[in-house]
């Protein structure tokens, strides 16, 4: 028998098997999708229908088995915000096939051939065996919490009986792939076959004589493995633990570890009918809810649109480029050598002396031994890293490099020096761009020769774990260059952003009021540690004294200053100057480098809240609800996205929240900086921001474009 569908391929095997081999097109890793199962489904019938196979494998035509649901298709049905029930009667049917799967008599046996994960997971383990190649890259894992949801299509349920409480939960709970040895240990599959032979051995398996049919939590008196069983001893400390650590980590902002736990808890102490009945109860709630929706939408859909470089201008040709030069070894410079060299590029570093240009090269060797003793990289491939980096001191040492990176200290003269001492010496044509985090780039750009070739490229440290990169357009900065940068970008393996120029662009501009607004909590007499641990609560990383100790107190003082000197009468001082001009000018409290400055920094020791914040900023007595200081810490950077969006540097709202949740870490759980008004919705965010503005000041003034989006009852996401 051979059948033809469009996603897969049906066909006999040796001794009466029906191989069934997922064939997504145009697709590498084939995605699940409400078309593919209804082939899968009636591809079963075909196979059950006759009488000749006796046996079933699953597999793949390409180098990964599944990859799980297309994350476009729960977007779609997010993206109308569906109540629970209406994601119920949109979502059964991979479900039920897979049910249909594993009882339908006859064995079937997955052959895992790449990456099974998410849904390609749940389909394996609907089977009676499961044979994984023994090869780098055939992972395994269920990572659907990471966008917010659980495992929809019986992962909650089998796994768990499949391997035991314990185990399947911490593969749930943290969504990370497992290599091949560590799900064969786990017992996730049965065998670890060459991958030259897992067809053959998966059909052998699926052909023999007792070969299973039966899934164990199908037959009668089953047991979950494990020493945790159901009313058992350890089995609800198990759980309480559980939900403690869950709530935690996220601080109650994201409800898909606590959903995993209860469908799991309640579940497994059902037939298993009834446990998947309970895991679509609790996985049509996650779909219906915020946090799912933005975390698919921007974490998942914006996210790869930016890295296919949707934003690339039109009809412009790649560029090759081979050879690097970085303007500048310190932390910044430094770390963009190594990510430029890892990347397969040589890279000519340059400073004032050649012993601190060579500071590169102890950095990348530092980076590098990281690689090698997490097992990513070898010496062999290490050696070869290091010999593209080549620090000295001469510019002249340029001529070949076709782009130029500028990561020198915030100074306009500074960098104006670099700027026309390196384009002497870089060939015609060549790309120059500055890794500025503040400093405009049209200004800048006045010190060039061909400003139409100069371009902002903002990195985030550490350079080699941050994976933002803000591509920042001058007023001159021509189509190609900007191209070219993105180019650049793709070849590094980091997610780009483009923007137009401004002060601080938007990245820095948008970051700074989470900074000032704790300062401006610190003046009105809020307790320090209330206003830390409202940030963290709120999503944040750390809180905004202790994230300006780790930039530093001076270089944002310096930040402040330069702009005085630029804008002249135009200039406005921040609200919370006089916080940062104390630290700076007479207390010399200027951040973790310096020793200490909000917090302080005692060796050996954790880092503590400064005593002596009490003396020059006492503690009202009256205080404000930790939902309030949250509130106003989120506001102030919403409102200023908003803004950026309404003067046009950011131009849509999938690039500000990409922005912000890789940039700088807002919560990823409101979808970003500007979804968090859709969040809330914009009526109210607009009453609430007014209403803070009554009491705190006009920084928290909705602006225009924010006060439309209200009127109309619109999206973020209208425009773009």
């Amino acid at each position: 028998m051979q059948a033809n569908f469009r996603n897969l391929r049906l066909e006999t095997g040796a001794g009466g098997v029906g191989v069934l081999r997922l064939d997504v097109p145009e697709a590498s890793l084939n995605p699940l999708s409400d078309a593919v199962v209804a082939e899968l489904d009636q591809a079963l019938s075909d196979l059950l229908a006759d009488e000749a196979i006796h046996g079933i494998v699953i597999t793949s035509g390409k180098d990964a088995f599944a990859a799980g649901w297309n994350l476009k298709e729960i977007d779609t049905l997010m993206a109308g915000r569906p109540t629970p029930e209406q994601v119920l009667a949109a979502t059964p049917a991979f479900s039920r096939f897979l049910r249909r799967l594993e009882t339908c008599g006859k064995p079937v046996v997955a052959a895992i051939n790449g990456l099974a994960l998410g849904g390609g997971l749940e389909l394996a383990l609907a089977c009676h065996q499961r044979l994984l190649a023994n090869r780098p890259g055939a992972v395994v894992g269920l990572p659907e919490v990471k966008v917010g949801l659980l495992p929809g299509a019986g992962g909650t349920q089998r796994l768990p009986r499949l391997i035991g409480l314990e185990p399947a939960l911490r593969a749930m709970l943290e969504g990370n792939s497992l290599e091949p040895a560590e799900a064969l240990e786990l017992g996730i599959v049965d065998r670890l076959v060459e991958p030259t032979a897992l067809l053959d051995e998966a059909i052998l398996a699926a052909g023999a004589s007792g070969a299973a049919r039966v899934q164990p939590w199908d037959l009668k008196g089953f047991v979950i493995p494990g020493r945790l069983r159901p009313g058992g001893p350890g089995w609800g400390e198990a759980f309480a633990s559980a939900v403690a650590a869950a709530t935690r980590s996220g601080y109650g902002n994201y409800p898909a570890p606590l959903a995993i736990l209860s469908a799991s808890y309640e579940g497994l102490q059902l037939p298993i009918d009834r446990g998947l009945a309970v895991e679509r109860d609790y996985f049509a709630r996650l779909a219906a809810g915020s946090v799912a929706r933005n975390l698919v939408r921007t974490m998942f859909i914006n996210r790869q649109r930016a890295e296919k470089l949707a934003a690339r201008p039109a009809g412009i040709p790649p560029t090759e480029v081979t050879t690097v030069a970085v303007l500048g070894a310190g932390m910044m410079g430094a770390g963009l050598a190594y990510v430029l060299a890892r990347s397969g590029l040589r890279c000519r570093v340059i400073d004032r002396t050649p012993d601190i240009a060579r500071g590169a090269l102890a950095y990348a060797e530092r980076a590098l031994q990281r690689e090698i003793k997490s097992g990513r990289l070898d010496e062999e491939a290490a050696a070869r890293v290091m010999d593209r980096i080549q620090p000295g001191a001469d510019f002249a040492e340029l001529g070949d490099c076709t782009l130029a990176i500028e990561a020198v200290f915030e100074d306009r003269e500074v960098k104006a020096d670099v700027t026309r001492r390196a384009e002497c010496m870089l060939p015609s044509g060549a790309l120059f761009a500055s890794n500025t985090s503040t400093l405009p780039i049209s200004g800048l750009a006045e010190a060039s020769r061909d400003p139409t070739r100069f371009i902002g490229l903002h990195f985030f440290s550490p350079v080699e774990r941050m994976p933002l990169v803000e591509v920042i357009r001058g007023r001159q900065t021509s189509d190609e260059s900007t191209a070219h940068a993105l180019d650049l970008v793709k070849r590094l393996r980091k997610t780009p952003i483009v923007v137009n120029d401004s002060r601080g662009f938007f990245t820095s501009r948008v970051f700074a009021t989470y900074c000032y607004e704790g300062q401006m909590l610190l003046l009105d007499g809020v307790s320090p540690a209330l206003i830390e641990n409202a940030g963290r609560f709120a999503g944040m990383p750390v809180g905004p004294l202790a994230v300006m100790d780790e930039v530093s107190l001076e270089l944002q003082y310096h930040v402040v200053q330069q702009a005085r000197v630029d804008l002249g009468s135009e200039f406005v001082e921040p609200p919370s100057w006089q916080v940062l001009r104390l630290f700076v000018e007479e207390l010399k409290r200027m951040g973790r480098k310096s020793g200490g400055g909000f917090y302080d920094y005692p060796a050996g020791e954790p880092k503590r809240l400064w005593t002596g914040l009490a003396q020059f900023y006492p503690t009202a007595a009256s205080q404000p609800s930790l939902d309030e200081v949250k509130t106003r810490l989120l506001y102030i950077q919403a409102l200023e996205a908003a803004r950026c969006r309404q003067e046009g540097v950011v131009t849509s709202a999938a690039d500000a929240d990409l922005g912000s949740i890789l940039g700088w870490g807002f919560p990823s759980w409101s979808g970003g900086v500007l979804s968090l008004v859709d969040t809330i919705g914009a009526a109210e965010f607009v009453r609430v921001a007014k209403d803070l503005a009554a009491r705190h000041g006009p920084r928290f003034e909705p602006c225009d474009w924010l006060v439309g989006l209200a009127d109309r009852n619109g999206s973020v996401h209208d425009l773009d």
